[in-house]
């Protein structure tokens, strides 16, 4: 049977699309919760790509002994490296050879970080970029922040004339650099706004393929917070609709039908932007990873 359309309203039937946009799936991890997982080859096939979240106060000790864990038991690590907690080149270069030397991390993903105060010379992942350490140190991989519901912290206005600028020039960036770029975005929840930001980047040049954020199964309750903090905005009249549904507060919401929709877009569009799933665990690492596993 088909997927539904965007409009459907229906059950999600499970099809080869859906699972083939699952394929190659990441997911993050913060030290802290990685530490209470005692085998990550329990939860997910080998060579999975895992995030490794730098949390503000996070020790760099804790992000290298992690990084590394997940390169020992078979997995790609990719370290965030915040900017704006960075304070200054040298403290980045120890950080970048860290990761290479220390963990085997090739691959990482560059963003400004959501701190209000800088903590030296980085305030944005292009200032990161032009110290060119990244290409000199021989990472192979890098992903950059995208945001298809806007970025409050760069536009604030609402528009997107800073935000589409940024991506231009990492676009720009990419083209001269050894490394392979994607752009890893911030969860939504409805398929609609993200494809037209998807066609939108498309229209203005822009070559780098998305990784979709999504919210792996988590309680409505949850769900709602971490959106309104991380400024999700037009897909969350998506969790507030199905708040009112009692019955739906009693299971945890999952991005299922909302991937099917996407992944019928895929099947149509194989030129889309739209290349693969990034889960963010906020119910919890075993939640997703189950739900990843039944879904592809």
């Amino acid at each position: 049977m088909a997927l539904f359309s965007l409009r459907s309203k229906g059950p999600v039937e499970k099809s080869g699309a859906l699972s083939a946009l699952l394929e190659g799936a990441s997911i993050e991890v913060m030290p802290r919760t990685a530490a209470k997982i005692e085998s990550f080859r329990d939860l997910l096939p080998a060579g999975t790509r895992v995030y490794v979240a730098h949390i503000e106060g996070t020790p760099i000790d804790e992000m290298v002994a992690t990084a590394r864990r997940l390169t020992d038991e078979g997995f790609a690590a990719m370290p965030h490296v915040p900017a704006r907690i960075i304070p200054d080149r040298a403290t980045l270069e120890t950080w970048l050879k860290r990761y290479r030397e220390e963990a085997g991390a090739s691959q990482a993903l560059v963003l400004a970080g959501g701190v209000a105060t800088v903590a030296g010379a980085f305030a944005s992942s292009i200032d990161l970029l032009q110290t060119g350490l990244f290409d000199e140190l021989g990472y192979t991989r890098l992903h950059v922040a995208g945001h298809p519901e806007g970025n409050k912290d760069i536009d604030r206005d609402g528009g997107t004339a800073e935000v589409d600028k940024a991506l231009l020039w990492k676009q720009a960036y990419a083209a001269n650099s050894d490394a392979e770029f994607a752009i890893a975005t911030q969860f939504a929840f409805d398929a609609a706004p993200v494809i037209a930001w998807a066609e939108r980047l498309k229209g203005l040049g822009i070559t780098m393929p998305i990784h979709l954020g999504v919210a792996g199964p988590t309680k409505l309750q949850t769900l709602i917070k971490f959106a309104i903090a991380c400024g999700v905005g037009p897909s969350l009249a998506v969790l507030q609709k199905r708040a009112l549904d009692l019955s739906k507060l009693l299971v945890p919401f999952e991005p299922t039908e909302m991937l099917a929709q996407i992944a019928a877009y895929k099947a149509a569009n194989p030129d889309s932007l739209l290349e693969r799933v990034h889960l963010f665990p906020l119910g919890g690492i075993k939640a997703s990873a189950e739900w990843l596993g039944e879904n592809r």
